[in-house]
């Protein structure tokens, strides 16, 4: 991710054109990322592919899965708009969800898939932010090394490997997968 130097509001990042970038802006600075590849495509793919299936199997747990290119803005002046790889919202908050803007508001639950060039300090604040804006689970998927960390508010931390099961609990109650699956 490289900070541009330049600075706005949510509205102004909304408007910009499209540059092929993915962007994120961060306490009113832009700033943006390159393609992340195909490993990180195909990791990301897969952990949606599969929580969707899981929840098109449970129609009573409802919500919404939202694609990467959704920027939730989670602060104002200065304004942080983050656009995680996947996100969740619960039923009870989808209609505050699917706005034609940035929704003001934290999905429930996210996921990040580490790319090559992201560095651990920038997944470190991104993940701090998210739980502080109200995020239950964050899920970090490390594709070189096949693992995943899970993050929760109420300050458990789990590393898994690859045979290990994960959860969306309690956001998605009963959804498991086996960490080795995502690959």
């Amino acid at each position: 991710m490289t900070a541009t130097g330049i600075r706005m509001t949510a509205d102004e990042l909304l408007h910009l054109p499209d540059n092929g970038m993915r962007r994120e802006l961060i306490a009113g600075e832009l700033h943006e990322m390159p393609p992340a590849g195909g490993e990180h495509g195909f990791v990301g793919n897969r952990a949606q592919l599969r929580l969707g299936i899981f929840l098109e199997q449970h129609p009573e747990i409802g919500g919404g899965l939202f694609a990467a290119e959704t920027g939730f803005r989670l602060s104002r002046n200065p304004d942080t708009v983050r656009a995680p790889d996947i996100a969740y919202v619960i039923e009870e908050r989808l209609s505050q969800a699917r706005v034609p803007g940035y929704p003001e508001m934290a999905p429930d639950f996210v996921v990040e898939v580490v790319s090559p060039g992201d560095r651990a300090h920038e997944i470190q604040r991104k993940i701090d932010e998210w739980l502080q804006a109200g995020v239950q689970v964050v899920w970090v998927i490390y594709p070189t090394t096949r693992s995943a960390m899970v993050y929760r508010t109420d300050g458990k931390v789990a590393l898994l490997h690859a045979d290990d099961t994960i959860d969306g609990e309690p956001v998605v109650p009963g959804f498991t997968c086996r960490v080795g699956d995502l690959f």
